[in-house]
């Protein structure tokens, strides 16, 4: 197994129980390139660990969504909160429906994970990078895995080394080098549920704090490619929240590819510029004399308000019976369609999960075993499969943890049969 973080740890576990169920004792041994492994699962949810969701499909993950289903089908939501309360650990369900431990502590998915392994006899090398994977000489079979303290040879080998999300967390982008030198391909890896950094000529600096519903349109050579609602936070840098976090991977991808790409908001999300226009016409005729800053304060925060008519040139203590028509039109593009200036990415350092990586059609889904390699499994992050933010991203290390660990177990006790 390469690769200790959710995937790794949760194949980990299920070989290892399949192998005690089985009477058919096998050694795992975790390898982890980093001293303090788990840092991934500890950092997440604000530290709190958004262990899943409480309704996952597959439309809520990006790639081959037949394959995303077939693979989430094989362990479930309810699975997962009873395999976590086996393991010790209660979850609860908060509005929004992601599920959290009931204490609030990342460091309790982890320590129960960890555990696990240990009581199950699963060995775990922190501080043990992988340099390499390959196919012994000669008549031997299964895998020579060089790593920093010497050479492993096993059977079967398990990649869940992550992508090139928050790489010192040890998923530097590393384990795709080495599944190509296996033989895969990797499709382009960009970061994804990541913050957009604006152009310094923009207001975000004053509204850093700031949440407010927002609509999200991403357009790519002029085609709109992603349309969404939720909450968008503004920063010192640029635009953060849900909303930007789901969105930014097509504007990663984009970019990636050389392309054009634009983001819009509204700010007035399920409105349109005309629906906004009368809405502004009916409070000019009911309150003459009230000002534009306290009119646009019933629909949107006040201290957005008084910035967005500041950058648009518009008085904000202009009355709003007395607003100029070419003022009001501009005012009213910029509420319902205003271009955002996204001048970057905030970089795999801030991004939660990378878009793009090993195809799955490569992989066997109903064992995550390798197509091209046979006795090689491949799990998590480093799939070409990314999640939008609420616990999905971790339900697939759950779900792709689970089938690759049932199965190499079972895969090593049919070989061990097979030589009797």
């Amino acid at each position: 197994m390469i690769g200790a973080g959710a995937a790794g740890l949760t194949a980990s576990i299920f070989a290892a129980e399949a192998a005690v169920k089985g009477d058919r004792p096998q050694r795992i041994v975790l390898l982890d390139g980093v001293k303090t492994i788990g840092a991934k699962i500890l950092v997440s949810g604000g530290g709190r660990c958004n262990v899943t969701h409480e309704v996952v499909t597959p439309t809520d993950y990006f790639g081959n969504r037949r394959i995303i289903k077939n693979v989430l089908a094989a362990f479930s939501v309810e699975q997962t909160v009873k395999w976590f309360a086996s393991l010790g650990v209660e979850l609860k369900r908060e509005e929004t429906g992601k599920l959290f431990p009931v204490n609030d502590k990342a460091r309790t998915i982890l320590t129960a994970l960890v555990n696990r392994c240990h009581s199950l006899g699963v060995i775990i090398h922190s501080d043990h990078r992988v340099t390499s994977v390959g196919r012994p000489p000669g008549p031997q079979t299964g895998f020579l895995v060089h790593h920093t303290h010497g050479i492993l040879h096993s059977r079967k080998v398990i990649l869940s080394t992550g992508g090139r999300s928050i790489p010192k967390s040890g998923s530097d982008g590393f384990g795709y080098s080495l599944a190509r030198r296996l033989g895969h391909h990797v499709t382009a890896t960009v970061p994804a549920l990541v913050p957009l950094i604006l152009e310094d000529t923009m207001f975000h600096k004053y509204l850093s704090g700031l949440s407010q519903e927002v609509g999200l349109t991403t357009v790519v050579k002029s085609r709109k490619v992603d349309c969404r609602k939720g909450s968008m936070l503004w920063t010192h840098f640029g635009i953060s929240g849900p909303v930007v976090m789901d969105a930014s991977r097509f504007w990663t991808l984009g970019h990636e590819q050389g392309e054009t790409v634009e983001v819009y908001g509204n700010f007035l999300p399920g409105q349109m510029q005309e629906q906004a226009k009368s809405w502004l016409m009916g409070r000019a005729t009911d309150n003459p004399r009230r000002s534009l800053l306290k009119t646009w304060a019933q629909q949107i925060p006040e201290r957005f308000a008084e910035a967005l008519c500041s950058h648009v040139e518009c008085d904000p203590n202009t009355a709003v019976a007395q607003l100029p028509r070419k003022d009001r039109d501009r005012l009213l593009a910029a509420l319902t369609e205003f271009k955002f200036p996204v001048k970057h990415d905030r970089g795999w350092n801030y991004a939660e999960v990378t878009a793009g990586g090993v195809p799955l059609e490569e992989i066997n889904f109903q064992t995550m075993e390798s197509k091209l390699v046979p006795g090689l499994y491949l799990i998590g992050e480093i799939l070409d499969c990314d999640g939008r933010i609420g616990g999905f991203n971790f339900q697939w290390a759950w779900a792709t943890g689970f089938l690759a660990g049932r199965a190499v177990s079972a895969s090593v006790c049919a070989d061990g049969e097979v030589r009797r």
